[in-house]
């Protein structure tokens, strides 16, 4: 009887130990999605670090990000300040 116990006792642990193991079904399936957005041809498809964004000169930008916006070949710099003090993206 203590032999079926512990046998039980490993089976299920190691079912339980598999399970945290392995990636969720729900994870896998959400995780291609999130890149399946895509922008227009006169955009550029951007993986920021506060999110998907198509970029495009002249668009808002936050200066804060500039080093972000290198990776695509922009700038958002002081000098791309308008006159109401808003920041706009530059090649």
């Amino acid at each position: 009887m203590k032999g079926k116990l512990a046998v039980l006792l490993v089976a299920a642990t190691s079912a339980f130990g598999a399970a945290a193991l392995a990636p969720s079904v729900e994870a896998v399936a959400l995780a291609p999605a999130a890149y399946a957005k895509s922008c227009s041809g006169a955009y550029v498809d951007a993986a920021l670090p506060w999110g998907h964004k198509c970029l495009r000169s002249g668009q808002y930008c936050k200066i804060d990000g500039d080093r972000s916006y290198h990776r695509y070949r922009y700038h958002c710099h002081s000098s791309s300040r308008d006159s109401r003090g808003d920041y706009h993206l530059t090649r």
